[in-house]
């Protein structure tokens, strides 16, 4: 990785999250995303620019600036 990929990587984007802008490094995914919130991608639907994304994409769809992220949790019970 060149000095110059290298600071690509490290830049910060915002995204936002249920409407709340959120801070991310350039080139996570949807599953690093996941991770910063301590959620387990089993127990939660991820919709990410208004599609539905399955859980096996989520390390491939890589986020970018401005994107909108949707994230609904499954509550058991009865």
């Amino acid at each position: 990785m060149t000095n110059q990929s290298a600071q690509a990587a490290a830049q910060a984007i915002t995204v936002v999250v249920n409407g709340e802008p959120r801070e991310m490094t350039s080139g996570a995914s949807l599953l690093d995303l996941l991770g910063s919130l301590d959620l387990d991608p089993r127990v939660v639907v991820v919709e990410h620019n208004r599609q539905i994304v399955r859980r096996p994409g989520l390390g491939a769809v890589r986020l970018q600036q401005g994107d909108q992220v949707e994230l609904v949790h499954f509550v058991g019970g009865g």
